[in-house]
């Protein structure tokens, strides 16, 4: 939830604001906790009492809803300043291919939680780049993004751009570039053999429509997560498609095995 006036959003979650603490406590403009969790962030008050920021125990977890705007504040909320999402420069996408590192492209991934479980799957496996198109059906970071991201968020940067086919031809040859689809015949089990040493661009498609076809025509290679009865010829799983982000999870690991 964003405070508009003091530009602010409110991070909630316990691990999402632990992690916070120790990664990044400068962030933390104020807090607020209830009496159960009051123990557990002696450190940060005393730290937000030296550069006299305020922080208060609620007298009822009714406030922490207020202030956040979800049931799931796990009995803290910090406020911060309002992310600012990077545009993705030529300079910052150049140092990726010098350094070898993946991206994951979001091609209109609407829904925060699977935009928070995708940054918490980056975290885990060590991809620090996450790329959204400024388009209004993509999510941004919210409240609950950051919380479902479970501290993921002090680990990934989220970088911003206007076009995602522009970005797919530019780094063409640079990095691989991994699109996901049912109808795809490479499998994802032979991800790190398709990136033959390169970093990998990988791009998430919609919940519902997945990948568009302008951007399919942009990639190198696109990709299924074999099924159940796959290898025994049946055409389609018995579910439509993976959650987004679970999808996500497996296509990272296949990348980092």
């Amino acid at each position: 939830m964003k405070n508009k006036e003091r530009n602010e959003l409110a991070v909630c979650g316990f691990a999402a604001v632990k992690t916070l603490e120790k990664m990044n406590p400068q962030k933390i403009r104020r807090l607020y906790f209830t009496q159960e969790r009051a123990p557990l962030f002696g450190g940060l008050c005393k730290k937000l009492a030296e550069q006299k920021r305020p922080y208060n125990q609620v007298q009822d977890a009714s406030e922490l809803e207020r202030l956040c705007g979800s049931i799931h504040h796990q009995g803290v909320v910090a406020m911060i300043e309002s992310p600012e999402v990077m545009p993705l420069t030529t300079s910052i996408a150049a140092s990726w291919v010098e350094q070898q590192q993946s991206a994951l492209l979001l091609d209109r991934v609407g829904n925060s939680n699977n935009l928070g479980a995708i940054v918490r799957s980056a975290a885990f496996f060590g991809i620090p780049n996450i790329i959204i198109p400024i388009d209004e059906a993509q999510s941004s970071i919210t409240t609950s993004s950051y919380r479902v991201a479970e501290g993921g968020m002090e680990f990934v940067t989220v970088y911003s751009i206007k076009s995602i086919s522009r970005l797919l031809s530019d780094m063409e040859h640079k990095m691989v570039r991994i699109g996901t689809a049912l109808n795809a015949k490479e499998s994802v089990t032979g991800l790190r053999q398709l990136c033959a040493g390169k970093p990998a661009l990988i791009v998430l498609g919609n919940e519902e429509k997945g990948i568009s076809g302008e951007v399919r025509q942009h990639c190198d290679h696109v990709v299924i997560i074999p099924y159940a009865g796959m290898e025994a010829g049946e055409s389609a799983p018995k579910v439509d498609s993976l959650n987004v982000a679970q999808a996500a999870a497996v296509i990272m690991y296949e990348l980092r095995k």
